[in-house]
């Protein structure tokens, strides 16, 4: 190994960096896709637009209508007009969820009777239908049990509910952790992809074929450049999610920092795998995007939880490294168990072994010649 020539290799990289403003975007882009998906996804349903038809007029039906009025989940407004004509404003897209308070609501109930309330809920979008759905009946169960309480006190079943870990139920302390994942995962390999494709393309790795420095040599300086500087994200990212976001840190600083150190590796090797099999930029950058953006999102757990997947869809997400480096995320931001749990020992090692495999195969398929 000759630490001369890695020095020159890395002083002319960071140079070229500078020049080309590239080195503006290592630091920027990540920061801009926390700002814009830490604020821009939203799991959680409010001020949904509500339409009630109340048939019964009677005072449990009245507080029914109260309660939906100061939830701010929803956005109500009792409605005189037919149903059809409700119907109608919801498929105009004018209205989401529509509640019809049947006549002699309140006395079936008093009586003991089964009764039912009917609620229309767009579902176009599957996700935000359920929330709505269970938004309904949640408001509806409280306040029949607040009217009829005393009355059915025996038969019915009170359940204690403990939130654990996300307290305070905030989109942000489930979306951010997942979100340092995707970025660390994604703006690495590009990074990486295009340094050594880039000399492709212009014609300059011909320097380093005729060139006695060694293989292993250009290797190291080629992902010595993006390995150091996005290291330096790992704190900036952080600091965004826990002071900006205000996103809890329960557990081991020392465990995120080695865990997102080895996962930099993993996607700079993802990176040099690509530039080594690409001939141009912007082929090696469409073919990084895919390979890291798209399973990114869809098996880092922030949009669906990965035990909630079945079939071709769990087995592919644990072929991804993103799904066990956000569970070990995950951990330290909001539970902190850290390596006293087993399950984040196995990931760590199936993380390890993710790197040094990436970079062995990109290693051997780096060849000194002309193709």
């Amino acid at each position: 190994m000759n630490t001369g020539v890695i020095k020159a290799y890395i002083i002319k990289e960071i140079a070229e960096l500078i020049r080309s403003k590239m080195l503006i975007l290592v630091y920027l882009l990540p920061s801009m896709i926390l700002l814009l998906f830490g604020y821009g996804i939203r799991l959680e349903v409010t001020h949904a637009r509500t339409a009630i038809l109340d048939y019964d007029k009677s005072k449990l039906s009245y507080q029914l209508i109260s309660k939906f009025e100061h939830s701010k989940y929803f956005n109500t407004k009792v409605y005189t007009k037919s149903e059809n004509n409700i119907l109608k404003k919801m498929k105009e897209g004018k209205i989401d969820i529509i509640i019809i308070i049947p006549e002699n609501f309140e006395k079936r109930l008093l009586k003991g009777q089964a009764t039912e309330i009917a609620a229309f809920i767009d579902a176009s979008f599957p996700l935000r239908g359920v929330t709505m759905e269970s938004y309904v009946e949640g408001v509806i169960i409280d306040a029949a049990k607040e009217y009829l309480k005393g009355i059915f006190q025996e038969k019915l079943i009170k359940v204690n509910y403990r939130t654990l870990f996300n307290q305070s139920m905030r989109d942000e302390n489930a979306i951010v952790p997942g979100l340092i994942g995707v970025i660390l995962l994604v703006v690495p390999a590009v990074l990486a992809a295009l340094l050594i494709v880039k000399e492709k393309e212009t014609g300059t790795i011909f320097n380093f074929y005729s060139s006695p420095v060694g293989k292993l040599d250009f290797l190291i300086a080629k992902l010595f450049v993006p390995f150091s500087l996005h290291s330096v994200n790992i704190f900036i990212l952080f600091l965004w999610a826990t002071y900006l976001f205000n996103v809890p840190f329960k557990g081991s600083f020392f465990i995120y920092w080695l865990i997102s150190e080895i996962y930099i590796v993993i996607s700079i090797s993802i990176g040099l795998l690509v530039s080594v099999i690409t001939k141009t930029q912007i082929v090696a950058l469409i073919a990084t995007i895919i390979i890291t953006i798209v399973p990114g999102f869809l098996y880092s757990g922030i949009l669906m939880p990965i035990s909630s997947m079945k079939g071709e869809a769990y087995i592919e997400a644990h072929l991804f490294p993103v799904m066990y480096y956000n569970h070990i995320i995950y951990d330290t931001f909001l539970i902190g168990q850290g390596f006293s749990s087993e399950k984040n020992v196995v990931y760590t090692g199936i993380l390890i072994i993710y790197a040094l495999i990436l970079l062995t195969l990109g290693t051997v398929f780096m060849k000194k010649e002309m193709r």
